[in-house]
């Protein structure tokens, strides 16, 4: 595709025929919210995957567009090499505007990424979910929830519940629970991630398809939430 993204490789409209079958509730956000159009993008490896997660941490998009378009552009290399950034100095880095923190993350997964803590492209792909969170989690400033967005929109996993995410801890909550119609959504009608681990074993094998459309029922609610990249 002329913008790198491509289609899921797993059967979405299977997924989505199994999942309203096990979960009625669920198959009627389906047919609201229409054909399942995620996109998977694909043309990164995981370190140049992460270190965009990382950039990307606690920063408005466009600015944190900036700050990656300056951090390649003083590596010279659109395809970053994990030796380059560590050969890097600090106040390279710190022009292109990444705290220290974030220097001191991206150092950290460059090393893991040649010592072999973080895989290869075509290594990860013959991991299972949990060994890749298990992994990728040792990285300094890399959590579960960042492993998971990983998962689902660059590795196109079909089975992943991102149970801390609040976009679709809130399209849970919007599809299952019975909210106040005269009070404002706010943080205590969250569903509880303990409760969604329980219905979502219905979902399986496709709960990315699902949390998919729990992000979609908070588009449906007039609420502007944005899906990870």
């Amino acid at each position: 595709m002329i913008d790198g993204r491509r289609p899921v490789r797993y059967d979405a409209g299977l997924a989505c025929r199994q999942l309203a079958e096990a979960d009625p509730k669920l198959g009627q956000l389906i047919e609201r919210a229409g054909p399942f159009l995620l996109r998977i993008k694909s043309q990164h490896s995981p370190f140049e995957a992460l270190l965009e997660s990382i950039v990307y941490q606690q920063l408005h998009g466009k600015a944190a567009a900036a700050i990656l378009k300056r951090l390649l552009m003083a590596l010279g290399e659109i395809h970053p090499a994990p030796g380059h950034l560590l050969e890097a100095q600090e106040e390279t880095l710190r022009a292109a505007g990444l705290s220290a923190g974030k220097i001191r993350a991206l150092r950290d997964l460059a090393a893991r990424t040649l010592d072999g803590t973080v895989p290869t492209l075509a290594r990860i792909r013959r991991m299972s979910d949990a060994e890749i969170v298990e992994r990728l989690t040792q990285v300094r400033g890399i959590g579960t929830w960042t492993v998971e967005m990983l998962l689902i929109f660059r590795l196109g996993r079909p089975d992943v519940l991102p149970v801390t995410d609040y976009g679709v801890r809130k399209g849970f909550a919007l599809t299952f629970h019975r909210l106040p119609k005269s009070k404002p959504f706010d943080a205590a009608m969250l569903a509880k991630p303990g409760q969604m681990i329980r219905r979502a074993e219905k979902w399986r094998p496709w709960r990315s398809v699902a949390s998919w459309y729990l992000w979609r029922a908070c588009d449906l609610e007039g609420k502007k939430m944005v899906l990870p990249d």
